[in-house]
């Protein structure tokens, strides 16, 4: 990729920060490709000019959903790295790894503007503080928020179609067994 021309020297001065998420522990361990193309942002921080020990990767919100960020300590890592102007840039393969909920997206967009630190995805580079930029990542941000209500929607329609049907086989409480029917009866101890 070519460099942008949005790279100056004063973010290639500070940190870039490699952002890597997956939302469970089962895509941890089921998505390796995911997590290889995440990691290797590294090199394409380097193509835009970043010296290897200038880069930082943040990979411990692995297995973490994006919902929330009480829970993800990288995620406020990196804000705080920004906060603190330590940050140029802040890659990431998609920009809904970075966040799944716009009332921690737009804060985090805020920093960035005034710390003037730019954020990319395998798209391109944008400026949070530029009002094409601004727009941009605002509308990717509402688009992976809608994502997630969508597939929850989905999810949640399947479990009660599922119900309606007599079909829906969830975990038992200790003690009760379900039999070959489907019934659940308490177990018959001999």
């Amino acid at each position: 990729m070519n460099r942008s021309e949005l790279l100056t020297p004063g973010h290639l001065a500070r940190r870039a920060i490699i952002y890597v998420r997956q939302s469970s522990p089962h895509q941890v361990l089921s998505n390796q490709e995911s997590r290889q193309l995440q990691y290797a942002l590294k090199e394409r921080a380097q193509s835009l000019g970043w010296q290897p020990d200038n880069i930082q990767l943040i990979d411990s919100d692995l297995g973490r959903s994006a919902t929330h960020v009480d829970h993800r300590e990288g995620f406020k890592e990196m804000a705080s790295e920004v906060a603190l102007g330590h940050v140029g840039i802040i890659l990431s393969y998609n920009v809904d790894r970075l966040s799944r909920n716009c009332s921690d997206w737009f804060p985090l967009l805020d920093v960035c503007a005034y710390r003037n630190c730019l954020i990319a995805d395998q798209d391109s580079i944008y400026d949070p503080g530029s009002p094409n930029g601004r727009l941009l990542l605002g509308i990717k941000g509402q688009l992976s928020e809608m994502e997630l209500h969508t597939i929850r929607a989905r999810l949640t329609a399947g479990i009660l179609n599922k119900a309606r049907r007599g079909e829906l086989a969830l975990k038992l409480p200790v003690g009760l067994i379900r039999e070959e029917s489907t019934k659940v009866e308490f177990p018959r101890f001999r």
